[in-house]
């Protein structure tokens, strides 16, 4: 059976395609559901860290990130994990400063909420490649 970090690998990889060669920055509409944005934030050793974001217009003008989600991106391991999650009204981070997992739980639940985003994306028609 495949690990959380695998599935979301996967999912990742039919969303952007290669992950070994991840684009500096990409959008994805779709008619009738929100744009999704790819930001490579930065390459770190044999990781790359990205930016998945949507975004909605509130009615004072702002952009709105909902949600806004770091994830890092390990090729060489077919695996991928949540790092961060923010929305109007929530930031949370699975590591701290001194690289330490915050919680477990704030890990599980982050990791399973961007394997099921990731999931709706896909099913919307979602595309960065």
């Amino acid at each position: 059976m495949k690990t959380i970090y695998e599935r979301i690998y996967e999912k990742l990889e039919r969303l952007m395609g290669d992950l070994r060669e991840i684009p500096e920055a990409k959008k994805s509409r779709v008619p009738g559901f929100m744009d999704l944005n790819l930001d490579r934030l930065s390459p770190n050793g044999s990781a790359t860290v990205v930016a998945l974001s949507h975004y909605y217009r509130h009615p004072s003008g702002d952009l709105i990130a909902d949600p806004d989600m770091e994830v890092r991106v390990r090729p060489e391991e077919r695996m991928a994990e949540a790092l961060s999650y923010q929305d109007a009204y929530l930031y949370r981070v699975v590591y701290g400063e001194n690289g330490q997992s915050v919680s477990a739980a704030t890990r599980q639940e982050l990791n399973e909420f961007l394997e099921q985003w990731l999931g709706n994306c896909l099913q919307q028609g979602h595309r960065l490649t």
